[in-house]
C-alpha cells in the first residue's frame, strides 16, 4: 500500500536551465527548472513557469521573446547564483559572455552547450506565476557536445534540480534504449 502524502508535485528532477531575458535595456539571467516541452517536432515548443515577482517576467512580456540555455555541470555555482539574486538589485548581464542569434532580446551564454532563441507563443496567467509558452525559433549547440547532428546529453554533463532535497544532480547511466526494449512485450499480445 502506498502512503498519501498530499497534492504534491512529484515531476523531480527536472532539468536547471538559464532563461535570459533583457529588462530595461539589459541582459538577465534566471535559473529554471520548471520547463517542460510541449512539442518536440518540426515547430517545437516549450514552457517555462516563473513566479510573477522575478524580474525577466517584465523583459518577456515587453519584448515577447527569451532563451533557454542549459548550464553544464561546471557552471552549477553561477547558474545557482542567477536563481539567488533578481535582477531587480544585481546587474547579472556581466555574469557571461552573452551573444544573439535572429531573435532580438533573446541573449543567450556562450558558456553553456545548448541555448534556444524563443518568441513567446502565450501565456498561461495563474494567480501565482506566468507561463510562457514559447516557440523555438533556432537551437545553438557547442560542436563538442554534438554526436553527428544530435546533441549527445552525456557530453552536456546538464544539471538536475530535486526540490525535495534541494540539491543538484548529474545524469546517471543508461538504462535501456527506448521505443525498443518494450518491444519484447508487445510481441506477446
Amino acid at each position: 500500500m502506498k502512503e498519501q502524502i498530499g497534492a504534491l508535485n512529484a515531476l523531480y528532477p527536472s532539468l536547471t536551465t538559464l532563461v535570459g531575458a533583457v529588462v530595461n535595456g539589459r541582459e538577465n539571467f534566471i535559473a529554471v527548472a520548471h520547463v517542460g516541452i510541449l512539442k518536440h517536432s518540426k515547430n517545437p515548443y516549450l514552457t517555462i513557469a516563473l513566479a510573477k515577482v522575478h524580474h525577466t517576467n517584465k523583459g518577456i512580456h515587453d519584448h515577447q521573446a527569451f532563451s533557454v540555455c542549459v548550464p553544464s555541470q561546471k557552471m552549477v555555482e553561477i547558474t545557482d547564483y542567477c536563481g539567488l539574486v533578481s535582477g531587480k538589485n544585481t546587474d547579472k548581464s556581466q555574469l557571461f559572455d552573452v551573444f544573439y542569434g535572429e531573435t532580438s532580446f533573446a541573449p543567450m551564454i556562450k558558456q553553456c552547450p545548448v541555448c534556444m532563441e524563443c518568441t513567446v507563443h502565450d501565456v498561461v496567467d495563474l494567480k501565482s506565476h506566468d507561463i510562457f509558452i514559447g516557440e523555438v525559433k533556432r537551437t545553438h549547440v557547442d560542436p563538442a557536445v554534438l554526436d553527428g547532428k544530435d546533441i549527445d546529453i552525456t557530453k552536456v554533463q546538464p544539471l538536475l534540480f530535486d526540490m525535495a532535497s534541494k540539491k543538484y544532480f548529474s545524469l546517471g547511466e543508461p538504462v535501456a534504449d527506448c521505443w525498443s526494449v518494450g518491444k519484447a512485450l508487445k510481441k506477446k499480445d
